[in-house]
């Protein structure tokens, strides 16, 4: 059986814009399976996939998609079906709405949540010679089609830790990726979200009886809600979909992270809701991590991580760099920031908001409070560490006040020290607890919505000017295709996107750069150092 993998996450109607840099963990996930098996995968980003022709035929299709890509999707599907009527696997986020998946987009089956084991068991069922199994009935966690009618089966039990030594990623199809050796690679460090509060607003959400069971009781009954309420932010639907957090071995992301290096990858991200759950489980173990602030971080096995990955040789050279991203402020503590600083000097990490009220914040779910998250703000720049901040616009419950509060607290981020404000459009997802609640429209559309935008807009131009005449190290990636004459170019440790001129230039060359002057909010121009 030859198989064919194509990543269509974050690329909405085919063409990823702002995230042309991101190679995802879940793509690799599905290959790391497929050669347990030794089959021998091969596997397009979305826009090379639709760009090149289909040769030789493939005998089955796995899409990996989010909920927004559902277009890309639909092309993927019409052009492989041109060429093969083999079938057609459908996984990501996308997939917690698999009968929408299905009927819209004419797949076969849909891998809702962890699928490493429910992919083996399709692959021994029959999906291994290139056909649908007959007997799906069985196999958990995946919904499928049967002529018209599409059939849901029950949900996966939530996978155990095993699952990493089962099934390490591959880590060869990743020179498949056009970008690869300038892109950020996210390995996966942490699955799950610890964070089991309950969103007490929207159709769901207001059924809460406020017994505080997800907030106060043992970690055990914060697990299950009285009233069926999902867990997490209303927002995501991460905890529900794939529980508590449970980490990878640091020797299992060295070991991944040395390879990638050795193919030519030089830009690394630990892929984690949380990177400050890491390893935190084991200090509650048998009992789920289902409390986001307590325990503290496992200092220990955090530093055990990062002093093995910055200690290896392409790091110690600056030929490569380590990066995390999100974390909740409930965990940053002094020690926490100051390991963090310790080992990520000058990386950026990212701590969310999403709303500047407190109030508004315990409505939603979150696992800390707009104040504690600007004493986080303060921790991380001290420690040496450029923090960006997510916030939310269009959220239920959002109202005059809690815009007043949000743009506030935008301006007091930017006066502790945030290097960018990242700002996102509300999204309903399944599975999470604003599911029934509608998206939020454009900010352009909405005025309260607006003036958190203006806001994020002024901030992250004012941290843009401030670059200017600053010394960067990049790795140039591609042509500009907006402007030949230009290359386009990636920090090593993450920032703006740089347009650099050069006749000399190539694809995966790491640069010192000088900034000198602002493109718009997401660029800026450099020029080469001698």
């Amino acid at each position: 059986m030859k198989p064919l993998i194509v990543d269509t996450l974050a690329s909405g109607k085919g063409v990823r814009h702002s995230t042309r840099d991101v190679i995802g963990a879940g793509p690799r996930a599905v290959a790391g399976v497929l050669e347990s098996k030794e089959l021998h995968p091969d596997l397009f980003a979305v826009e090379d996939f639709l760009e090149t022709e289909l040769s030789p035929i493939y005998d089955v299709l796995f899409i990996s998609g989010m909920t927004s890509d559902l277009q890309a999707i639909q092309k993927v599907i019409r052009k492989c079906r041109r060429h093969a009527k083999g079938p057609v696997v459908i996984g990501g986020p996308v997939a917690s709405e698999p009968e929408r998946v299905l009927r819209r987009t004419g797949g076969d089956i849909a891998v809702t949540g962890e699928g490493e084991y429910a992919l083996i068991e399709l692959l021994e069922a029959g999906l291994i010679d290139g056909l649908v199994p007959d007997d799906l009935e069985s196999i958990r966690g995946i919904s499928y089609r049967r002529g018209k009618q599409i059939h849901v089966n029950s949900l996966r039990p939530v996978s155990s830790k095993k699952v990493f030594d089962d099934f390490p990623p591959s880590t060869e199809v990743i020179t498949s990726y056009r970008l690869y050796k300038s892109a950020r690679v996210y390995v996966e460090a942490v699955r799950g979200c610890s964070n089991f509060h309950r969103a007490r607003i929207g159709e769901i959400g207001e059924q809460c009886t406020f017994c505080e069971q997800c907030t106060e009781s043992s970690l055990t009954e914060r697990y299950d809600c009285p009233v069926g309420i999902p867990p997490g932010c209303g927002y995501c639907s991460v905890p529900s979909l794939y529980g508590p957090p449970k980490s990878r071995s640091s020797q299992l992301i060295i070991d991944e992270v040395t390879r990638l290096f050795e193919l030519g990858v030089h830009r690394i991200v630990l892929s984690a809701p949380g990177f400050l759950d890491y390893q935190r489980e084991t200090l509650v173990e048998p009992e789920p991590l289902t409390d986001p602030r307590s325990p503290e971080p496992n200092y220990n096995a955090i530093e055990r991580l990062l002093s093995g990955l910055t200690g290896l040789p392409p790091v110690v050279d600056g030929e490569a760099s380590i990066m995390i991203e999100n974390m909740k402020a409930s965990l940053v503590t002094e020690r926490a920031a100051m390991i963090l600083g310790r080992y990520l000097q000058g990386t950026p990490v990212s701590v969310g908001f999403e709303t500047g009220s407190d109030m508004h914040s315990r409505l939603l779910g979150r696992p800390d409070t707009p104040s504690e998250t600007l004493v986080s703000l303060r921790r991380l720049k001290e420690a040496g560490l450029k923090p960006y901040v997510y916030f939310i616009h269009g959220l239920p419950g959002q109202d005059k006040g809690t815009v007043d509060a949000t743009v506030e607290m935008i301006d007091k981020s930017i006066e502790v020290g945030a290097d960018r404000v990242i700002l996102y459009r509300f999204q309903s997802l399944p599975a999470s607890t604003f599911s029934q609640c509608p998206s939020a429209p454009p900010a352009v559309q909405d005025p309260l919505s607006k003036r958190i935008y203006d806001a994020a807009q002024k901030a992250n131009m004012t941290r843009k000017e401030d670059l200017v005449g600053q010394r960067m190290q990049v790795v140039v990636a591609e042509r500009y295709d907006r402007d030949p004459r230009f290359w386009v170019a990636y920090p090593m440790l993450h920032g703006p996107v740089m347009l650099l001129r050069g006749d000399n230039l190539r694809g995966g060359d790491i640069v010192s750069t000088r900034v000198i002057e602002v493109a718009s909010d997401r660029m800026v121009y450099g020029t080469v150092l001698e």
